[in-house]
């Protein structure tokens, strides 16, 4: 397969920083209007439409060129560096403010913006996305919308562009589609959760009542390895579905593996929490897990006779147990943390034996569709990580190859 190189520069027509801090101020938002970017909006390939803050529309005029439109590519450049994504032509909003953290890059006729996000996900493009980064206070990219434009990169003709894009935007797409059905479903069980609380009597009880909550090891992290398969959670293994996602590995040494799982190590049906950053974050392990707990998590795990893991994990994540935790976090000078020893102290309802036999037989199919749904999509992005940087480079050739 042909492949030409160009520098950055030479692929776009236009690039943009995002505006001042000064230039939106809280009293800028208002309810609805054009939605302003973040970081979690920024997480994966393309943009995710969720947890948006919104400007008037004559503010969002008055800001110019911090306004992306779809088929733009948005970066961040400081903070959570490495963050690219395309904002797709089927996108909710015909404009977005991009945030004081952020640049914005429009393509010109030599590149595909997907195929541009794409590449920039690889480990080559993300070694030369970072290549100037300083991590000297807030992580940022020195001269951000300069140096990105003296990256050089290796192209191919727009048409195979087309087919690599295609090949992975069906794995993409497939991907959203599960997450959508997944959000679905947990609607449901939510649903079904608050149902039982209104109309069956229920005693509130203490979650050290029927869980046993472990800590983590308060220990330097060790070291990654390439040559186990011994893996250490860290806090973005922990998502906003409910499940653990394993597909981020950090592999550790067979002796540390060993050291960090003598308290326990996690298997399916545990619940591990986060007690910083994302206070009360919560997800179970799928079936087939076996991992090691990272810093600042804690897991919950269901007493032997208290076989409840459905309606744990559905508990765990409604609005009762949400407040129950914001009650239970104390406020340091620095960030808020989840006290470990309040953590059996969350109020859960509980219903008779019967009734909560019934509840989780409700919740049990529910959940095993959702961990079902998320266990393919975690496939799913192994096969597009492992095509990722052979369709990148050439290694698979599609140039003869009708899509």
């Amino acid at each position: 397969m042909e492949m030409n190189n160009y520098l950055i520069k030479d692929l776009i027509s236009e690039i943009s920083m995002g505006p001042f801090g000064s230039n939106i101020k809280v009293e800028c938002f208002v309810d609805d209007g054009i939605p302003v970017l973040n970081g979690s909006n920024l997480e994966g390939f393309s943009l995710k439409e969720e947890s948006f803050r919104y400007v008037t529309e004559q503010k969002a005029d008055s800001l110019g060129k911090a306004n992306a439109h779809r088929g733009d590519v948005v970066i961040t450049h400081r903070g959570t560096l490495g963050q690219i994504v395309f904002i797709p032509q089927n996108s909710k909003f015909d404009r977005y403010v991009i945030s004081q953290s952020q640049f914005r890059v429009k393509c010109n006729e030599k590149v595909l913006p997907e195929y541009l996000v794409y590449y920039f996900h690889t480990k080559l493009g993300q070694h030369k996305l970072l290549s100037n980064a300083s991590q000297v206070g807030v992580p940022a990219l020195a001269r951000a919308s300069t140096t990105f434009q003296m990256i050089d990169i290796d192209i191919p003709s727009v048409d195979i562009q087309k087919k690599i894009v295609d090949v992975l935007e069906t794995i993409r797409e497939k991907i959203e589609l599960n997450n959508k059905i997944n959000n679905n479903l947990a609607e449901q069980s939510q649903a079904i959760f608050k149902k039982y609380m209104d109309e069956f009597k229920y005693t509130l009880t203490p979650l050290g009542e029927i869980a046993d909550i472990i800590d983590c090891l308060h220990s330097k992290k060790p070291d990654m390895v390439d040559n186990t398969t011994k893996q250490l959670l860290q806090l973005n293994n922990i998502t906003d579905t409910g499940f653990l996602d394993l597909s981020s590995k950090y592999y550790i040494s067979e002796a540390d593996y060993e050291n960090w799982t003598r308290k326990c190590e996690i298997v399916e049906g545990d619940c591990v929490i986060t007690n910083v950053g994302r206070i009360g974050a919560v997800s179970q392990a799928p079936v087939g897990t076996h991992a090691a707990m990272g810093r600042n998590m804690t897991c919950i795990r269901l007493k032997n006779d208290k076989p409840y893991y459905s309606f744990l994990i559905t508990a765990l994540l409604s609005n009762h147990i949400r407040r129950e935790i914001m009650k239970n976090t104390d406020e340091g000078t620095i960030m808020g943390a989840l006290n470990v020893k309040n953590i059996p102290l969350l109020q859960f309802p509980i219903f008779s034996s019967e009734v909560m036999n019934t509840l989780e037989e409700s919740l049990y199919p529910i959940r095993k569709s959702i961990e079902q749904n998320y266990l393919t999509n975690q496939k799913l992005s192994d096969l597009r990580d492992t095509l990722l940087p052979k369709l990148m480079s050439g290694t698979i050739d599609l140039s003869s190859v009708s899509i």
